[in-house]
């Protein structure tokens, strides 16, 4: 499916999709970012397109029974700009709950009444009031604010927690390299002595294997000379007994 081409089937799911994170109370960027996934789409593009086809879908009744949308689901949500009174009493209100210890975020949804898209207008407009007159004092019926907290809140205990949770877990994965690389330079240490002794014993053995053949030669050499002086012996006896034998055949 090309890019730019959108089907029926698809603006269907699109529509549904934004159904189901305005019931959840979540920021339709949520709605656009994940059907831009699913279609390999850009978010942006997923919410252009959107709020142009719920222009479109106004004026071609046809079309919008044909893909059965309930387009009063889909009303644009004009932007109510706050008053300076408005505007003022919202800031107080926030830098009051931020002074007691809880966060930018959770106050501003306190304040909006679970209202996700209007808590993510007063956390702006918080934040942005607090970087204008940053380093102001009072003028203008304007007040400054202080971040100034004496509470962690709940979410910044869990980071810090699992911030020391990632530490131990390196410091034990770092240890547990250290014993290891120790264990093995030990084992290495041992096996190069082992070799060396390895290496040793089969000189000995070698020099032991020349050794006994040079002395399996020369006995092999004495018991030849033996051999061949038992010989001459015997023929020195058989000589000897037969000069006997002639002898004593003259004399008688």
């Amino acid at each position: 499916m090309k890019k730019g081409i959108w089907k029926n089937e698809e603006v269907k799911d699109l529509f549904k999709t934004v159904e189901e994170i305005k019931n959840s109370n979540k920021s339709l960027r949520v709605a656009f970012a994940r059907h831009a996934a699913k279609y390999s789409r850009k978010p942006n593009s997923v919410r252009n397109y959107y709020y142009h086809e719920v222009d479109n879908l106004k004026d071609d009744k046809t079309r919008l029974k044909q893909i059965g949308i309930d387009l009063s689901k889909h009303e644009k949500n004009e932007i109510k700009y706050f008053s300076q009174e408005e505007e003022d009493s919202i800031m107080h209100k926030i830098d009051a709950e931020v002074k007691n210890g809880v966060s930018v975020r959770k106050a501003c949804f306190n304040l909006s009444g679970g209202d996700v898209e209007l808590m993510l207008r007063y956390q702006n407009k918080y934040r942005n009031f607090l970087a204008k007159h940053k380093g102001e004092e009072k003028q203008n019926n304007i007040i400054k604010f202080t971040q100034k907290r004496t509470i962690i809140s709940d979410a910044e205990i869990q980071a810090l927690f699992m911030g020391l949770v990632r530490l131990v877990k390196k410091n034990a994965v770092d240890e547990a390299n250290s014993k290891m690389l120790n264990s093995l330079e030990k084992t290495n240490i041992e096996l190069r002595k082992t070799i060396i002794e390895l290496q040793s014993k089969e000189h000995e053995i070698e020099r032991l294997k020349k050794e006994f053949a040079r002395i399996k030669q020369e006995n092999t050499k004495l018991l030849e000379g033996a051999y061949e002086k038992r010989s001459e012996r015997a023929e020195k006896l058989r000589e000897k007994l037969k000069s006997r034998e002639i002898k004593t055949k003259i004399y008688n």
